[in-house]
């Protein structure tokens, strides 16, 4: 028969090790772990300074590099304006001597046609000390809409006037190879009843070159508005 029995079950709660025992406490920061911080705050602050000012150096010279730079450019500015005014001083006195000349006695024809001629040389030379030069066009060349402005037509019988420049109204100026004002020309228009001559041949011989010309007509009238 065996000595084993049952044992008595205990009903209460198991006691844990170490349940009464108190949570151990944090010490408290030393005079050295304070300073430490405080020495580390301190080389953050002085370093966010350091930067500080290297910001407000570039700025400072950004600002410089910009204002001279604008100043440079007026300078430029000013010396290409320069020949510009001397043909203009020149221009304006020769103006008021004629003047002052026609009020005492009116000059002969030939007289103020060279005055005119002369003034209008000055003004060329003015153009010129900007880089702009006249282009020449001459009566009988064929139009071309990238350097004439029809400002006139003239009807013609002659099939081979047709679509030329007849006359030159007001000249042409261009620069640096791009023509900034067109020449003011009349263009040869061909009679209602006349042959088809060498009119240009862009899609339909002499009718497509009326049309071209009289939407160039249009065009530089609009842009005349």
């Amino acid at each position: 028969m065996s000595n084993d029995r049952e044992r008595p079950v205990s009903r209460g709660p198991a006691a844990e090790p170490g349940a009464g025992s108190a949570a151990p406490e944090t010490a408290p920061p030393t005079s050295e772990d304070t300073g430490g911080l405080v020495a580390a705050l301190a080389a953050l602050t002085e370093r966010l300074d350091r930067e500080h000012e290297r910001a407000a150096h570039r700025e400072a010279i950004i600002d410089r590099l910009h204002e001279e730079n604008q100043r440079l450019r007026r300078d430029e500015l000013q010396s290409a304006l320069e020949p510009v005014r001397t043909a203009l001083y020149r221009l304006h006195d020769q103006v008021r001597r004629a003047a002052a000349d026609w009020a005492a006695a009116p000059p002969a024809p030939e007289r103020a046609a060279a005055l005119l001629e002369s003034v209008a040389g000055d003004v060329l030379d003015a153009l010129a000390g900007t880089g702009v030069e006249r282009f020449p066009v001459e009566p009988g060349v064929p139009y071309d809409a990238t350097r004439h402005r029809p400002v006139d037509v003239e009807t013609v019988t002659d099939p081979a006037r047709a679509h030329t420049v007849r006359a030159v109204h007001t000249e042409g100026f261009e620069r640096a190879g791009r023509v900034v004002r067109k020449a003011g020309v009349r263009v040869g228009k061909p009679a209602p009843d006349a042959p088809p001559g060498n009119a240009p041949e862009t899609n339909g011989g002499s009718t497509a070159g009326s049309s071209r010309l009289r939407a160039g007509e249009r065009s530089e009238t609009m842009n005349e508005r």
